[in-house]
């Protein structure tokens, strides 16, 4: 049974007249202990995922449908106060800068206490000390850092920081949302070799977002390729990039540089997002498609399985004419 069950999920934005679509029918589960990388070019819906599964959207400027079912509750329709409980305890989330948010005139150790009384009023100084120690450890910062300030700290030291918050209750579900994205190459590949580390030792399910193909490809078990609002393809990473099928996949690791094998020109893709706020029909990647036929403008492609976990949406594998 999975841990989250996304059901044909979509959301809009409201601003006067003007609907945009930003996730368009996306479902998909994620098993319990699994890591899912979501990838795409800035604008295709990742964030705005990630913020519908936390119910994090202004009601008064969107519209969500579908179902996001966690432990087979459904968080679109739970009450805000169920909502509260699970935040935190047993959803938590890293957003990209979250260090951005960190208290400049409050110690962090100070600021993990008050977050730990909001939850656990009862807990003792001492019983907080050595959660927050195990913590700080555990994405190898030194005790010391409990009695400092944040602008004592580097930017990395800061994103740890913020990636030991939400982990202060051991939660089931980890959100990462471009949590690495602002840090140097060295520094976020430590604190992904961190993160691995940390699955180890503990039972937490993550979710990460992000436009970096590497960072999915050496920290994530299995991958989704978003495309304005959509799902592309889906699978294990292995498989994905090994044997990309959607042709906005293969557009995605041609323009990526690769450290194995023999050199190759990268290559971009050529065009860019629609205008979501007027989407054409069929399939939404048809302008830039270096394959597109005349169906795929005028007809959405299904999302074929094409084996166990691979699932792919597009014309070319439905048994017509296609992409």
């Amino acid at each position: 049974m999975p841990i989250l069950d996304i059901k044909d999920l979509c959301v809009t934005y409201r601003s006067g007249a003007k609907r945009v679509r930003a996730v368009d029918h996306v479902s998909m589960e994620i098993e319990k202990g699994d890591s899912l990388g979501i990838v795409g070019e800035s604008g295709s819906g990742k964030s705005t995922l990630a913020m519908a599964v936390l119910r994090l959207h202004d009601p008064r400027t969107t519209e969500i449908s579908g179902q996001v079912l966690f432990e087979q509750e459904d968080l679109l329709t739970v009450s805000p106060a169920r909502l509260k409980e699970l935040r935190w305890k047993k959803l938590s989330v890293v957003f990209q800068k979250s260090m951005n948010s960190l208290s400049p005139v409050h110690r962090i150790g100070e600021q993990f206490e008050d977050i730990y009384r909001v939850h656990e009023p009862r807990a003792s100084k001492e019983e907080i000390y050595k959660r927050v120690i195990h913590l700080l450890e555990m994405v190898n910062l030194a005790p010391r850092v409990y009695k400092l300030y944040p602008h004592e700290l580097s930017g990395g030291m800061l994103q740890r920081i913020n990636i030991a918050l939400s982990l202060l209750f051991d939660p089931d579900l980890l959100i990462m949302d471009e949590a690495t994205t602002a840090l140097d190459v060295v520094t976020q590949g430590q604190i992904l070799n961190e993160i691995k580390q940390m699955e180890n030792q503990i039972s937490v399910t993550r979710l990460m977002i992000t436009h970096d193909l590497s960072v999915v490809a050496t920290s994530c078990k299995k991958i989704i390729v978003m495309y304005a609002g959509q799902m592309m393809e889906f699978g294990y990473v292995r498989d994905v990039l090994s044997n990309p099928l959607h042709p906005y996949t293969r557009g995605l690791i041609q323009s990526f540089p690769s450290l194995h094998g023999e050199k190759s020109a990268l290559k971009s893709i050529p065009g860019s997002l629609p205008d979501l706020a007027d989407p054409p029909g069929g399939c939404i990647f048809a302008a830039r498609c270096p394959n597109a036929t005349p169906r795929c403008f005028q007809e959405r492609p299904a999302e074929r399985r094409m084996s166990e976990v691979h699932k792919v949406a597009c014309h070319l594998y439905d048994g017509g004419e296609g992409a």
